[in-house]
């Protein structure tokens, strides 16, 4: 049996299981770790078709999203708006939990 990389492996699982990818990049932002939510964001392009499809489907430039996700990448809101919605998914801003009651 020939092993697959952890990125294909990845985005198997993230075309299989869409729920499952919402709640791992929600949990990168969270934590605000830009690198990691870059590579989920190429894995997760690679379970859609790849970036050249998603950027089709998202009517981004290919060249431009390849640079977008690369190690050194700085999405853009409205190409990471893009990018997600063919993917089925949306950001959004939910409050956070308080250990102190606000004044």
């Amino acid at each position: 049996m020939k092993d697959r990389n952890h990125d294909d492996a990845m985005a198997e699982i993230f075309h299989d299981a869409p729920e499952l990818a919402a709640a791992t990049l929600d949990a990168i932002l969270a934590d605000g770790d830009q690198g990691e939510l870059l590579v989920t964001l190429r894995q997760m392009a690679k379970a859609y078709g790849g970036v050249q499809a998603v950027a089709k489907a998202a009517k981004l430039n290919p060249t431009q999203l390849y640079r977008t996700l690369s190690e050194k990448g700085n999405p853009e809101l409205r190409s990471l708006n893009a990018l997600l919605r063919t993917m089925g998914l949306r950001l959004a801003v939910q409050p956070l939990e308080r250990s102190v009651p606000h004044v």
